[in-house]
């Protein structure tokens, strides 16, 4: 019999959270044959990004998952053998309790936000006793960098992604109904927190030399674009002005999401989730961080631009960080950073390759917790 596995997370930015815990449980499930149980607390978030999961069900199982709705009051189960809390969320007083009450206590494990700071090696597999049982939980880290836990990364994904040729990417924007590409155009995918500096974007894309395809989930920012675009030409959907195109599309399902960053040219993500696969996609692309309270997230910037340029020639690494930097609020957006990054995209384009083949001689972050729990069961 696999391990079994309970994975917790409550949705604190609406996808990211929930994006991992999904992308994580799957991975678990199909490529380590894993029993995954997940409990999550907000399931209309969630089938945003699984169609297939029913949000009014408090139970269900999805691709071989239980899903469980996580509500104030637990209910008494039988704890799994591995159990991980995902982002600093606690577990339910009950299911502690339970866990104490087994002949061999699970392996506990606390997930942690993804960073690029030097501090995540040196705490990363760290114990943490609980203050008041016997029970010990180990500090997990994400990273970019041997001696972290990892990243996301599924066994077949680059495999897939290498095989995302001209047609596959026809037949898949047929499929969703996106726009068929143009020769002469530049497509993007745009997804953002509600901080981006988008109205200056739209204005820089619609005086574009060359066409410009903009697409967009439905959302705050599909609906801030809406507004800023309100004297332009709408046609099935579409909205036209001068260069530039934005098609709003449904949210897709992780895997069609993965498909949409390959078939773009630049890619505007956010968060945590999306921000990797980007990275997988090898195309350029902008982050969007999220927000923290004493502006905490420019720590974590910085620390991922100084790993990710680190072998880029300088011109490539000053037209990246003026154009991030600006995305996120720290200087002004504006035309010259726009086309100092379109122009060198191309050699952003093979940096972005050396990147993605340093990344994948690490072990996944899915494999390094596999490895960690046989390991102590």
């Amino acid at each position: 019999m696999p391990p079994r596995w309970d994975i917790f997370c409550t949705v604190v930015d609406n996808f990211g959270d929930i994006g991992v815990c999904w992308r994580l449980a799957k991975q678990l499930t199909q490529d380590h044959h894993q029993i995954v149980r997940l409990w999550i607390d907000d399931l209309m978030s969630f089938s945003r990004i699984a169609p297939d999961v029913n949000s009014g069900m408090q139970r269900q199982s999805v691709l071989g998952i239980e899903i469980c709705l996580w509500r104030p009051v637990f209910p008494e189960v039988e704890p799994a053998d591995v159990v991980i809390e995902t982002f600093a969320c606690e577990l339910p007083g009950a299911y502690i309790t339970a866990m104490l009450r087994r002949k061999k206590q699970p392996v506990w494990i606390n997930l942690e936000y993804l960073s690029a700071e030097p501090w995540v090696v040196q705490y990363h597999g760290l114990p943490s006793p609980h203050p008041r049982f016997s029970l010990t939980k180990t500090f997990f880290f994400p990273g970019f960098v041997p001696g972290t836990g990892g990243l996301l990364r599924e066994k077949h994904l680059m495999a897939q992604r290498e095989a995302f040729d001209a047609a596959a990417e026809q037949v898949f924007l047929q499929r969703k109904g996106i726009l068929g590409r143009r020769s002469d155009e530049i497509r993007m995918s745009l997804f953002c927190y509600d901080t981006a500096p988008l109205e200056k974007l739209v204005q820089i894309l619609s005086e574009s030399s060359a066409p410009v395809l903009l697409i967009v989930p439905q959302g705050n920012a599909a609906d801030r674009i809406a507004t800023s675009l309100g004297h332009a030409v709408r046609i099935n959907g579409l909205f036209k002005q001068q260069q530039l195109t934005v098609q709003i599309i449904p949210f897709l399902e992780q895997t069609d999401y993965d498909r949409l960053l390959w078939s773009c040219d630049i890619n505007f993500v956010r968060g945590e989730d999306s921000f990797v696969r980007a990275q997988w996609a090898i195309n350029p692309f902008i982050w969007n961080i999220y927000p923290q309270a004493e502006e905490a997230h420019w720590k974590k910037l910085d620390a991922f631009l100084a790993l990710y340029t680190a072998g880029m020639p300088v011109e490539v690494v000053a037209a990246v960080r003026d154009l991030w930097v600006c995305w996120n609020g720290g200087n002004e957006m504006n035309n010259t950073v726009w086309l100092n990054f379109l122009g060198l995209r191309e050699s952003l384009t093979q940096c972005n390759k050396k990147w993605v083949l340093q990344l994948t001689g690490q072990i996944d972050l899915a494999s390094n917790l596999v490895q960690y729990a046989e390991n102590r069961l």
